[in-house]
């Protein structure tokens, strides 16, 4: 049992997975979705302040290395004209946007990304996490309704 959840916990902090992948599988796995939601949430949120304070840190230090520094001058120039695009339609509402953008539960638009944009645009680390956090919890409840539909229509297929 808990290595179960230990599952659901490590797939929701991976990348482009995060709790969209989670908590399908925690549902297969037969755990109660209510201990999957919180397990995915805190393994999807725990990366987040790593992210904010040092992705863009790590961007910039190697944006002028040999092997690596084309494809990291390339994040940070796509995040800055997508983060400038994105300020200039949101305004003062760039909170908001970030909360939709990351729960909204399609790959490329979880916390992950969600907190490296924020990071681009130096949106404060309050504002930041919480739009997150509202983010990843919306996202989760898309994901629990979605996984128990799917396993229902699974069973009923399979029985």
């Amino acid at each position: 049992m808990l290595t179960s959840y230990l599952y659901v916990f490590f797939i929701s902090m991976v990348p482009l997975i995060e709790l969209r992948g989670a908590i399908p599988a925690g549902v297969l796995l037969g755990l109660p979705l209510w201990s999957v939601y919180v397990v995915a949430i805190i393994g999807n949120m725990l990366p987040v302040p790593f992210i904010f304070f040092f992705a863009r840190k790590i961007l910039e230090w190697g944006a002028d290395k040999p092997v690596i520094g084309k494809f990291f001058t390339f994040c940070l120039q796509k995040g800055h004209r997508g983060g400038e695009k994105l300020k200039a339609t949101a305004g003062r509402g760039l909170p908001w946007a970030l909360l939709l953008f990351v729960g909204i539960p399609l790959p490329g638009t979880g916390a992950w990304t969600g907190t490296l944009a924020a990071s681009l645009l130096d949106m404060d680390f309050k504002s930041s996490v919480l739009a997150c956090m509202g983010g990843v919890l919306l996202a989760g409840c898309i994901m629990g309704a979605l996984s128990l539909a799917g396993v229902s229509a699974l069973g009923a297929v399979v029985a």
